[in-house]
C-alpha cells in the first residue's frame, strides 16, 4: 500500500476529494473477470448466498486487512474487497490509488443475522481502525483510505447510527476528535466494484499470509452493554 515516500511527498494532494467532472473515465468491463470461490470460506464472493443473508459494506483503510478481520467472524458467509463511494466506473487499483476516482477501499461482508448481529460487526469495525483520521489510516494516506459504512437495510442503518453515536461519545471522553466516518446507504454511495482477483483474500494462507496489514486503531474499546 502507501510507502513512507508517498506519505512525505504526495500525501497532501491525495487528501482532496476529486469532483465527478475531474474523475477518471473508467470502463464498462469489470476488472474482476471471473470471480473464484472465497479462498478461505469456499463460498461465492459475488452471490447468490443463502436466503436471509444480509450485506454491509465497510471501509476502514487498506482493504486487505479489513477483509481478513471479517472472514474470521462466526456467522459471516462471505467477504470480498472492492471500491465504493466514488465516481469512476469499474476502476482499477492503480486508478483508485491516484485519488482521482473518488472511491474508498471497501470490504463487502455477507452475513447471517441469525448468527452474528449488526451491532457485533460494527463493534469490530469501530475498534479495529481509527474512525477519526479523515483521509488516512496510519501511514496510508489518501481519499481511498477513508472510513465509511454503507448499509443496505433499515436494521443496519439503525445500528450504524446508534453505534456511531455511542462510540463517538466514548472517543470524545478520551480526548479524540469527532468521528469522520462516511455514513450512507449503499444505494446512494453507488455500486460496489469488485477489485482485481489478486486482491481478493490477499492475506489468506494460500496467497500472502505474511502480507501488509494496517490496523491504525485508537485503542479505545466499544462499551459492552450492561
Amino acid at each position: 500500500m502507501s510507502s513512507i515516500f508517498d506519505f512525505l511527498t504526495g500525501g497532501a494532494a491525495k487528501q482532496t476529494m476529486v469532483t465527478p467532472e475531474e474523475a477518471l473515465p473508467g470502463r464498462e468491463v469489470p476488472v474482476l473477470h471471473a470471480p473464484a470461490p472465497h479462498t478461505v470460506l469456499g463460498t461465492s464472493i459475488t452471490g447468490p448466498w443463502p436466503e436471509g443473508t444480509r450485506v454491509i459494506y465497510l471501509a476502514m483503510g487498506c482493504f486487505w486487512g479489513a477483509e481478513e478481520i471479517f472472514w474470521q467472524v462466526p456467522g459471516v458467509v462471505s467477504t470480498a474487497v472492492g471500491y465504493m463511494g466514488g465516481t469512476t466506473p469499474n476502476p482499477t487499483y492503480e486508478e483508485v490509488c491516484t485519488a482521482r476516482t473518488g472511491h474508498t477501499e471497501t470490504a463487502l461482508v455477507a452475513y447471517d443475522p441469525a448468527k452474528v448481529s449488526e451491532e457485533e460487526l460494527l463493534r469490530i469495525f469501530w475498534e479495529r481502525h481509527d474512525p477519526t483520521s479523515g483521509y488516512r489510516q496510519g501511514n496510508d494516506v489518501g481519499t481511498q483510505y477513508r472510513s465509511a459504512v454503507y448499509w443496505t437495510t433499515p436494521e443496519q442503518e439503525t445500528a450504524v447510527r446508534e453505534t456511531a453515536r455511542v462510540y463517538g461519545q466514548v472517543l470524545a471522553g478520551k480526548g479524540y476528535d469527532p468521528i469522520t466516518t462516511e455514513l450512507r446507504p449503499a444505494a446512494e454511495a453507488g455500486p460496489f466494484y469488485y477489485a482485481e482477483e489478486y486482491h481478493q483474500q490477499y492475506l489468506s494462507d494460500v496467497k500472502n499470509p505474511n502480507g501488509y496489514r494496517c490496523h491504525a486503531t485508537t485503542g479505545v474499546s466499544y462499551p459492552v452493554p450492561a
